[in-house]
């Protein structure tokens, strides 16, 4: 192999398309387009203007077996992406899934399950916001125990807004049978990896959703959740895709510190000197009424540190493709390995399942319960075949 991986985009679309411009900018260095790959007849055009000399199929298996490319990145609908992965993979080309790695965690399972007989290959999925510094930064601060034991998190996310002409651009999308879902599957996933990676998985949830809300669809455009940790520990995840001027507030809040993000660039991290149980217990009200007053120095009892980054939203993307070529070449470690994947979809399946059935629902959730209940709404809808 050279010392640039040739890669083939499936599909060239707005995420494929804005892909091979990284690529041809020179943003990943590493890496090259190997061949592009779109059903759509239009795009042949296209991609003979943009990208003259570049391979170009309309059959995905045809460009697999090509010999034109080392690995491939699928920016195609999401039920394909497992199929395309293992696909893929058979041919012992390298695999990037586009996020959601899967519309339901049983097909995500057996992606997952032949790319462990791949170890070989490199297996990536693209979450782009694992390469945002602010929150490898934070999960560090987690990991390392700095703020304590999690007692509560809750994430406000609702800068998703998307008009009614987005849900009328394209037959499959904002369905039960195209995509699988609305907020849940198509803008949040990013969040929900995020949410899992920094604070770890729940054991369960329940969840309100609301359905063709605020938009002529039939799948969620509002969602409201609250997960279970254990021990005590709760977490709240509010989406939503019509809010026009929307929130981004994410808070963890720890039994000896708390951290604060706003808009995804600039977290407040307040560590406590002593965990605040024993603080509590330490104080009486002549001291609680001073800290208020502004008589003590708070300094006394935690520090507070705001930790900013600039990053370039095209920088994520582009930095996930130029590790996963990595990975392929000297086998740096993945930011976001493929078998990850599987974690944020089973925490949106928890959420829709929840919605469904009116009950907390574990995240061992019985995964053919769910299927039948996704099978019910993509027959109602009558466009697309059920799933298995």
């Amino acid at each position: 192999m050279s010392k640039k991986v040739r890669l083939g985009i499936i599909g060239l679309g707005q995420q494929g398309g804005a892909y091979a411009k990284f690529i041809t900018d020179g943003l990943v260095p590493n890496m090259e387009i190997g061949a592009l790959c779109d059903t759509d007849p239009a795009k042949k055009d296209l991609a003979a203007s943009q990208y003259p000399g570049t391979p170009f199929y309309d059959d995905y298996i045809t460009m697999l077996e090509s010999g034109d490319v080392d690995a491939v990145v699928t920016c195609v609908p999401h039920f394909l992406h497992p199929e395309m992965g293992i696909e893929t993979l058979k041919r012992n080309i390298h695999a990037l899934v586009e996020k959601p790695a899967g519309v339901y965690t049983k097909q995500v399972k057996e992606l997952n399950e032949f790319a462990a007989s791949k170890p070989e290959l490199s297996f990536a999925i693209m979450f782009n916001q694992r390469n945002n510094p602010l929150y490898q930064k934070l999960k560090e601060i987690v990991d390392s125990g700095e703020i304590g034991k999690i007692r509560r998190t809750n994430w406000i996310i609702t800068t998703w807004w998307r008009p009614q002409g987005y849900y009328n651009s394209s037959e499959w999308r904002a369905t039960w049978g195209g995509e699988g879902g609305g907020v849940l599957v198509n803008q949040a996933p990013h969040q929900l990896d995020l949410w899992q990676w920094i604070c770890g998985v729940p054991k369960s949830v329940y969840a309100k959703v609301a359905y063709g809300f605020r938009r002529d669809i039939a799948v969620e455009d509002e969602v409201t959740a609250v997960v279970d940790y254990g021990d005590g520990a709760t977490g709240v995840f509010v989406t939503a895709t019509h809010d026009l001027t929307g929130t981004d507030r994410f808070e963890i809040l720890g039994d000896q510190g708390k951290i604060v993000v706003e808009d995804s660039k600039t977290a407040t991290v307040t560590r406590m000197i002593k965990p605040e149980r024993e603080l509590s217990e330490g104080m009486g009200m002549d001291d609680v009424r001073r800290l208020f007053m502004g008589e003590l120095n708070p300094e006394e009892y935690y520090s507070t540190e705001v930790i900013e980054f600039e990053s370039a939203w095209g920088a994520q993307h582009s930095g996930v493709l130029e590790n996963f070529a990595a990975n392929i070449l000297d086998g740096t470690p993945l930011l976001a390995p493929g078998s990850d994947g599987i974690k944020g979809v089973r925490l949106a399946n928890a959420i829709h399942l929840s919605s469904w059935t009116g009950t907390e629902v574990g995240l061992d959730f019985d995964e053919d319960e769910f299927l039948a209940e996704l099978n019910k709404r993509i027959a109602d809808e009558g466009k697309f075949p059920e799933r298995s």
